[in-house]
């Protein structure tokens, strides 16, 4: 299975997504905003980056996204938020989107097997 980085600032979600994705599986770090996930990037790999797309602490969804796409390092990107699609602006090319609210299920069926 994946190993995947979780950034959620919203601890309830986090706990919650986190835990299903450790039941179907996954090898399963989380952050709570996108400085600590920067931080995680930077120590390790992984096979996916399942991130909001905004959060608090200066570091967005988009950010990480674009940092992974300058290391060349082959990592599934994939951002969620309770904007439309629409709203959100050219994503990079390795980036899924997600809309909250979303079934883990469909989360689940994007990540890395």
């Amino acid at each position: 299975m994946a190993c995947v980085l979780l950034v959620e600032d919203d601890r309830i979600i986090r706990d919650i997504v986190g835990e299903a994705l450790t039941e179907a599986g996954h090898e399963v770090t989380v952050a709570e905003n996108g400085v600590e996930a920067m931080s995680a990037l930077r120590a390790r790999t992984f096979d996916a980056v399942v991130s909001d797309f905004m959060m608090p602490a200066g570091v967005s969804g988009i950010d990480l996204a674009s940092y992974l796409e300058s290391t060349a390092v082959p990592t599934k990107v994939i951002l969620v938020s309770g904007l439309s699609r629409n709203h959100l602006g050219t994503l990079p090319d390795q980036v899924a989107f997600l809309a909250k609210p979303y079934r883990v299920a469909e989360l689940v069926s994007l990540l890395p097997q």
